[in-house]
């Protein structure tokens, strides 16, 4: 039997929340007004910080402005976003950890609430090819709608998106010997409850005192 190592990925594996600054991004490119998407991709922030986001929301605010865009001109933009606030947030411990783990023969898996089109190529760059994030939907030609398919991977929602995905296996938790999870964030209580090994990352006030509380490991990459 084999392990089973699920890593978040904003504020865990990269030190920045890629679903927060790729609003940013789309500004500074000129695809989002400043002074409104400004405001408006903050409010989403502390509202998933408070534990409250809509996802569903804060998916059409970030992804209509991509609906001109095909999948050639989507993957070009994409990579000027990892170059510019992606790659200098991965630090040496982080890729050192999901090695690892890689050596060890684990499975390796992320589960983000961010959308599978922004984390997945993130993704990659750890070596890592099984990725689940919030389904976007697509028109008849493969453009993006602003819409989501399917249940969004945010807090309960990441275990209903892991049994999906250990089902599409013909596998349950139960067929890996040890299971872990890596997250910074108290949204991702209902998973770290689920696993085996549970670790904090960079963890938040509530989950750093939820770990203290019950001997979780911790960790913080700087």
């Amino acid at each position: 039997m084999t392990n089973l190592a699920i890593f978040d990925l904003d504020h865990t594996l990269i030190n920045t929340d890629s679903d927060n600054a790729f609003p940013k991004f789309l500004i500074e490119k000129g695809l989002m007004d400043a002074d409104y998407a400004n405001a408006k991709n903050e409010q989403f922030y502390r509202d998933y910080q408070a534990g409250c986001l809509k996802v569903e929301d804060f998916v059409r605010f970030e992804i209509e402005p991509l609906a001109p865009f095909n999948k050639t001109e989507l993957a070009e933009l994409h990579q000027e976003f990892i170059q510019k606030y992606i790659v200098p947030n991965i630090t040496q411990m982080a890729k050192m950890l999901v090695e690892s783990h890689r050596q060890a023969g684990d499975t390796l898996l992320v589960i983000s609430s961010t959308n599978e089109y922004i984390i997945t190529p993130i993704c990659q760059l750890f070596g890592i090819d099984h990725v689940i994030g919030t389904r976007l939907e697509t028109d008849e030609r493969g453009y993006f709608t602003g819409g989501v398919v399917g249940t969004p991977s945010l807090r309960e929602g990441k275990i209903t998106r892991l049994h999906e995905w250990l089902a599409a296996r013909g596998e349950q938790l139960s067929d890996y010997q040890k299971t872990y999870f890596y997250s910074d964030s108290k949204n991702d209580l209902p998973l770290l409850e689920v696993v085996d090994e549970p670790v904090a990352v960079n963890p938040d006030e509530v989950l750093a005192a939820v770990a203290k509380e019950r001997g979780w490991a911790i960790l913080n990459f700087a």
